[in-house]
């Protein structure tokens, strides 16, 4: 185990000492020596105060700190007396974007009764909640050279409680024990010592496995009586007594360098600083330099699909800092091999981890390329940012000149618009198979990857109901990703390829008019009002059916995906993904567009279980119509991509409807511009979806969201709250999502209500 450096040391001491002297004074006395002896006094000076909020879900409530130094979020879980106790334990999470990493500690009641135990966060006199912790390591004992960083707070609990599983490391491992069945890594567990510190405090700590990094998680009681100890260690297992308690978590590894919100923002977007702060705040968490964060607690690292669906939609009100982050952190990690764009990449800790495994001594990162939809974003996003806005043309050039290698060692020797390239080249040879003419067979539309379940955004067990050939990745954003590669050969984006700015325009065409068919669903109005009750009979909906809302009509919607569970030809699930083609498809095909915008408009507007819309807003999922029992055993209330509501679908779908129907003031309108009927079903559709979002407008920052109905209404229920579907691990929702944040530009159009 790694020795404290002096300087560390004396700080430590120095807080610890100050602590057990609180009983001489007020609190408030105390805190003013606390708090001005926590900070080293080698810390870097920052140019201004740190930023600070709390965001509260209960049963967690999370605290967030950054400043020039750190950036760190606290995540307190503590049963509420409606929680489900068998997936909801009072726990104490600390987590850095940093290397993605965490500090975790699951707490249990000392006499054993299960929802006895509430832990909490004391604000201090100030109302900051979390103080900076910074120490030099330099100096005998030291490993590295970056200094200890980390954040301290005052945890209170109500009752005695014994610490039963500390897990110090990655994020990546606390989600391993908290999603997977409670999995716990011996060779990083039984690296974990505990330690005595100054004051009566206790101290776990662990060197990582790459013998440099060092994380500690402390605890010291703030009132220390004469008699028995507050803290007590029996084994390796540490018990408290009710009180307060100091805790500090801390680290030695580098930190990434923070946008902050006025470098998030471009200059006609800084009022959002004032007029939306807290979601301001959240977005400027999860911004770096180098890369965008896909959410906090569970995902502070780089997500290629989500970074980019996010940029798209925010694109309105980025700076080109914040934007040219995320298209140079995707073409950074592109798989030089095949051009796929990396889904997810796996740092810090549990990278080496991952190396062990295959006996390598390394703590490079590891990069994940199984999705099959990540692809297709960057020709849209490049051309939104390099086409579309002339002015940045000249940026490509730049860009396109940068190096790669910094992140992805197998990408030495290439520069940005050599990987870029790769990309549009595996984008154009799929679209070739199915483009040839007699070829347009579901055999040549995108698939999953071969022994892969998942592929595109419902990255979950049941999201596409074990489809094969998802709907969202072939019926738009293939087309999406052509045009944009059209547009940026034409601009000379992609040299050697002048052929492509016809020749991928007339394959968009092609898959733009005809994938469509393979995904219809229609249930035949005879068969609704069966359905529906078969449905609530099979789920337990508590709640009305709503078929009079159907009108003695067929219902129309579009498959998740081909080739499902049990031999189903389609996955016959009504879902939300007709965002993507509303938001990246301009379709040419008049009757074709017109019946599209109709269904989806119906079905947005409709009350579950009759279409998607709650009073929590439109749900992702509805297999009220699927004729198979397993749609609503998968799709449930509990399910991550079940029968649940996820805040940038709304914001995708507001946004896709509006741009719909702005078409309508175009110099050549669609024809259903002019079809009254389904002009006002679409605007009736958009102001439907905007009513929800608005009222539901307090949780929109959250990653996802479930319900449950009681009292004749949907009530909103944090995700997380209720037991999974059989076969499925539990997890649990971000309070900060960074495709979440959207709604800073995404914004109801007054002209259209």
């Amino acid at each position: 185990m790694l020795s404290a450096s002096p300087a560390r040391a004396l700080t430590l001491l120095t807080l610890l000492t100050l602590l057990t002297s609180f009983t001489l004074g007020t609190y408030a006395d105390n805190y003013k020596y606390y708090k001005s002896s926590i900070q080293d006094s080698t810390a870097l000076k920052c140019p201004g105060p740190p930023t600070t909020q709390r965001l509260t879900d209960l049963p967690y409530d999370n605290y967030f700190y950054s400043d020039c130094n750190v950036q760190a979020q606290a995540v307190i879980t503590s049963p509420e007396p409606d929680s489900n106790l068998s997936i909801i334990s009072p726990r104490l999470i600390v987590a850095w974007p940093g290397g993605n990493s965490g500090a975790c500690a699951y707490f249990q009641p000392q006499n054993g009764i299960n929802g006895t135990l509430t832990i909490r966060l004391i604000n201090a006199t100030d109302n900051q909640s979390l103080q900076p912790v910074y120490a030099k390591t330099k100096g005998k004992g030291s490993h590295s050279a970056s200094p200890y960083v980390g954040i301290s707070g005052t945890l209170r609990l109500n009752s005695s409680a014994v610490l039963t599983v500390p897990i110090l490391g990655s994020v990546r491992t606390i989600r391993d024990f908290v999603e997977g069945p409670s999995l716990l890594i011996p060779k990083i567990q039984d690296a974990i010592k505990i330690k005595s510190i100054p004051g009566g405090g206790m101290a776990l700590s662990r060197l990582w496995l790459d013998n440099i990094t060092t994380m500690e998680l402390g605890f010291v009681p703030n009132n220390r009586s004469c008699g028995e100890p507050s803290i007590q260690i029996d084994d390796k297992t540490l018990s408290f007594a009710a009180g307060d308690y100091t805790f500090y978590a801390d680290y030695n590894y580098p930190q990434l360098t923070q946008l902050n919100a006025s470098a998030v923002f471009n200059l006609e977007s800084q009022d959002l600083i004032t007029a939306q702060p807290s979601t301001s705040k959240s977005l400027s968490f999860l911004s770096y330099t180098n890369k965008l964060l896909a959410g906090g607690w569970r995902f502070l690292t780089y997500f290629g699909r989500d970074s980019m669906i996010s940029a798209l939609l925010l694109q309105p009100v980025l700076s080109d800092l914040a934007i040219e982050a995320v298209i140079e952190a995707v073409l950074e990690r592109i798989n030089s091999t095949d051009g796929t764009i990396a889904h997810e990449e796996t740092i810090g800790d549990y990278a080496t981890y991952l190396n062990m495994q295959e006996d390598k001594t390394s703590t490079a990162s590891n990069y994940n390329y199984i999705m099959v939809d990540t692809d297709f974003y960057l020709p849209v996003i490049m051309n939104n940012y390099f086409v579309k806005n002339s002015s940045n043309l000249n940026r490509a050039a730049a860009i396109f000149n940068i190096t790669a290698g910094k992140e992805n060692p197998a990408n030495k020797g290439l520069v940005y618009g050599e990987t870029a390239l790769l990309n549009a080249e595996k984008i154009m040879k799929l679209a070739q198979r199915y483009a040839v003419e007699g070829n347009q067979t579901a055999a040549n539309l995108v698939h999953l990857k071969d022994d892969i379940i998942v592929g595109e955004w419902r990255d979950s067990t049941y999201g596409i109901g074990g489809g094969r050939i998802p709907y969202d990745v072939n019926t738009a954003l293939m087309p999406a990703a052509l045009r944009a590669i059209a547009s940026l050969a034409e601009a000379g984006i992609y040299e050697g390829h002048p052929e492509w700015a016809s020749l991928a325009s007339e394959y968009a065409k092609i898959w733009e008019d005809t994938t469509l068919d393979f995904f219809e669903v229609t249930v035949p109005a005879a068969q609704v009002k069966s359905r529906l009750e078969t449905y609530k009979k099979l789920s337990g909906f508590a709640g009305p059916t709503q078929v009079e809302s159907v009108f003695n009509e067929n219902v129309t919607f579009h498959a998740l995906a081909l080739e499902g569970n049990n031999n189903q030809a389609k996955v016959e699930v009504m879902n939300t993904d007709d965002c993507f083609r509303l938001f990246l498809v301009n379709s040419t095909d008049q009757p074709q567009l017109t019946a599209f915008l109709n269904q989806a408009a119906n079905n947005v507007r409709r009350t579950f279980p009759a279409g998607l819309m709650t009073s929590v807003s439109a749900v992702v999922a509805n297999p009220a119509y699927g004729d198979d029992p397993v749609y609503a055993a998968n799709f449930t209330t509990s399910a991550y991509h079940g029968t649940v509501v996820w805040s940038w679908q709304l914001a995708m779908l507001a946004r896709g409807f509006e741009l719909q129907l702005g078409r309508c003031d175009s110099q050549s309108p669609p024809a259903f511009c002019t079809n009254d009927a389904v002009h006002k079903n679409v605007l009736l559709g958009y102001n439907t979806l905007w009513d929800s979002i608005e009222k539901n407008r307090a949780v929109l920052a959250s990653e996802l969201w479930s319900w449950e109905y009681v009292n004749g209404d949907f009530k909103y229920k944090p995700y997380g709250a209720f037991p999974p579907p059989a076969g499925v691990q539990s997890t649990e929702a971000d309070i900060v999502q960074l495709w979440s944040l959207s709604f800073l530009a995404v914004t109801r159009n007054p002209d259209l209500k």
